[in-house]
């Protein structure tokens, strides 16, 4: 019996299939609302079903692995070259259905409830560091217009907040004072909500094998031992190191013709969140590790500065796939043990 496969075109409310029918041919399209998506796809046999990799996708591919059913999630951008005419929600369907026949086509991993939830904390983690930052850059500039220079980094600007203000009690209006240390007050109360998300990231990397094998490399901490497991799920997926550092954007982009490649800057393809822990990782390990790889030396003696960070990203990102592909220990000899 023939496999059919369907384009599904996510929604929140109504969802757009494409099929073929295997025994006719017959080209088949159909919305569906969010609760007839259940009952349709179990009353169908064991099917391919193809969606982008967009808001709910590992949701409803969790949902229909469990209903049987093959689930395939394709990056968008490999989606819309797909699109004939105008982008309509049957034009998506079809376009998702075309791109997952291709035979050299990659997908998206599946990622769990508990990866997804990882996942959620990085993120609304990042937006606190964000609003964070945005309200410290504001506090500056505002104390600036009264004089008071306060000196680069949070750690050293913060405490003379509070010492700035007192001086300026006698100039200021009681009301500009109330703003500004409601000001200070929400940085204070942002700090406390990244620290307790910092410490569930750290409770749960005590309960996972992987997320603590990672921490024995160089460079990599709880931030980036719990994103990099919770993003990557089964490293298995990547078939070496080479392709999972093509993944998070650390290699160079390409443009050749006439038989000639010309190798350009970093891809920056992927997951950016990731590439960027990387990439801070290994600036930490070449400006403070008291004693650098050879390797590392070697490189700063005929290269700049980042392009070497990036190189040593690139190497443990290789390493990082080894570790969780194969389920090694890290082991420091050489600075990266395992890498494909």
């Amino acid at each position: 019996m023939k496999i059919t496969t369907f384009g599904l075109d996510l929604a929140k409310n109504v969802f757009q299939l494409h099929w073929v029918e295997p025994e006719t041919g017959e080209v088949k399209r159909r919305s569906l609302k969010r609760d007839q998506m259940i009952k349709f796809f179990a009353q169908r046999s064991a099917s391919v079903v193809a969606m982008e990799a967009c808001g709910s996708a590992h949701y409803w591919a969790r949902k229909l692995i469990e209903l049987g059913h093959e689930a395939r999630l394709i990056a968008p951008q490999f989606v819309r070259p797909f699109v004939r005419s105008n982008k309509t929600d049957a034009a998506d369907a079809q376009a998702i259905w075309e791109a997952a026949q291709r035979p050299e086509r990659r997908f998206v991993a599946v990622k769990s409830v508990h990866q997804q939830a990882v996942l959620m904390l990085h993120r609304v983690r990042e937006q606190r560091v964000k609003m964070r930052t945005m309200q410290i850059n504001q506090l500056r500039g505002l104390l600036y217009e009264f004089g008071v220079i306060l000196p680069a980094g949070r750690h050293k600007a913060m405490p003379q907040v509070t010492q700035a203000l007192a001086r300026l009690e006698d100039t200021l209006p009681a009301m500009a004072l109330e703003v500004l240390r409601e000001q200070c007050a929400s940085v204070e109360a942002l700090s406390a909500q990244i620290e307790e998300i910092e410490r569930k990231l750290a409770a749960w990397r005590k309960e996972d094998e992987a997320a603590k094998r990672l921490m024995q490399m160089p460079g990599v901490g709880l931030l980036t031992a719990t994103a990099a497991v919770a993003a990557v799920g089964d490293a298995k997926v990547f078939s070496s190191g080479r392709e999972f550092a093509a993944f998070l954007g650390l290699v160079p982009r390409q443009s050749g013709t006439g038989g000639r490649v010309k190798l350009l800057g970093i891809s920056k393809r992927g997951d950016g969140y990731l590439r960027r822990l990387l990439i801070h990782g290994a600036r930490a390990v070449i400006t403070h590790a008291k004693a650098r790889d050879p390797w590392v030396e070697a490189l700063l003696a005929r290269r700049p500065l980042n392009a070497v960070v990036v190189a040593l990203a690139n190497k443990m990102a290789r390493t990082i796939w080894a570790l969780l592909a194969h389920g090694r220990h890290y082991e420091p000899r050489g600075q990266a043990l395992g890498c494909a």
